[in-house]
């Protein structure tokens, strides 16, 4: 199985900011010191190029963001200072989504160890998010004619609007998105399946939202390919959460995932999407648990398609 990171392309943030840039880092060097996969599984990804990036976003915006010409507001609605390393770690994180789906179409599953920046908008970004990987690389695997159908089931905490934004006039992915109903973002932007909780749903609750959601969606979507973004700020301590899963709840959450995946025969590339938990190592627990449950389902779709 393929692990795509970006770690190493760090970008400067003020002193106590509250995102937890370092919870990729550890998360590459607890797989390393696990032995969850072999160090050569590793791969830097490439840095999406304009004409890949275009396929999601307004030529103006990309062209605003090279140079650094943002507004001072657009900054603040992103809640990153731009910096070229930031655009450079941008480009990295679409990049590696779009290794990820193509090497998923060979091999059943891929990972990336960061993405799922669904917040981006067509010509502008929001909440952390500057391109939105999801889009650009289910567009770009469209264009090379890897993938016709793709569904992208987004399980963070907060509603996918940039990538139901974009998509919103586009049968061809289908957008999945179960999230906290008072949580950030407060906008009308509608996913082609949208499930809403409430503050401090738990396990079951959520699980069987999921299970019914999931049934419905692959009923009428058939795809080729899914991208799925696993956030751990469910998780019941995450400072930005408002649901109460436990670890236990959110790696059930992963196998009904991969289950309904293996089940339908869809290869499944995985982001790992937001986490604040209070204590990192927790966030970190959450995303290692994913990367094992996928390399479970790899070796069950090796032994599905011989």
């Amino acid at each position: 199985m393929k692990l795509f990171y970006i770690d190493t392309f760090d970008f400067p943030l003020p002193e106590g900011h509250r995102f937890p840039l370092n919870k990729y880092y550890l998360l590459r060097k607890r797989l390393i010191r696990e032995g969850l996969v072999e160090h050569g599984e590793f791969i830097l990804p490439h840095a999406a190029t304009d004409e890949e990036l275009a396929k999601a976003h307004d030529q103006d915006y990309i062209n605003r963001i090279k140079k650094g010409s943002l507004t001072a507001q657009e900054i603040r609605r992103i809640g990153f200072p731009w910096s070229a390393q930031l655009v450079e770690r941008s480009r990295r994180s679409c990049g590696a989504t779009i290794e990820a789906c193509r090497d998923a179409l060979r091999d059943g599953v891929a990972v990336h160890l960061a993405g799922g920046t669904h917040h981006a908008f067509h010509n502008y970004g929001e909440g952390y998010c500057l391109f939105n990987d999801s889009v650009v690389a289910s567009r770009v695997l469209q264009s090379e004619g890897l993938a016709g159908r793709i569904i992208i089931i987004d399980c963070d905490v907060h509603k996918g609007n940039g990538t139901a934004s974009i998509l919103a006039d586009d049968p061809s992915i289908f957008t999945f998105s179960i999230h906290g109903k008072k949580n950030f973002p407060f906008d009308n932007e509608k996913s082609d399946m949208d499930i809403p909780l409430d503050d401090n749903t738990d396990d079951a609750a959520y699980l069987k939202a999921l299970e019914e959601g999931l049934s419905h969606a692959f009923t009428v979507t058939k795809p080729d390919l899914a991208l799925y973004l696993a956030g751990a700020d469910p998780y019941t301590t995450d400072r930005f959460g408002r649901l109460d899963l436990t670890k236990q709840g959110l790696k059930e959450r992963d196998k009904r995932v991969f289950d309904h995946c293996l089940g339908e025969g869809i290869p499944i590339a995985i982001t790992m999407a937001g986490g604040y938990a209070e204590n990192v190592n927790d966030t970190v627990d959450i995303h290692f648990q994913t990367v094992k449950t996928a390399l479970n389902y790899q070796h069950e779709w090796v032994q599905l398609t011989g």
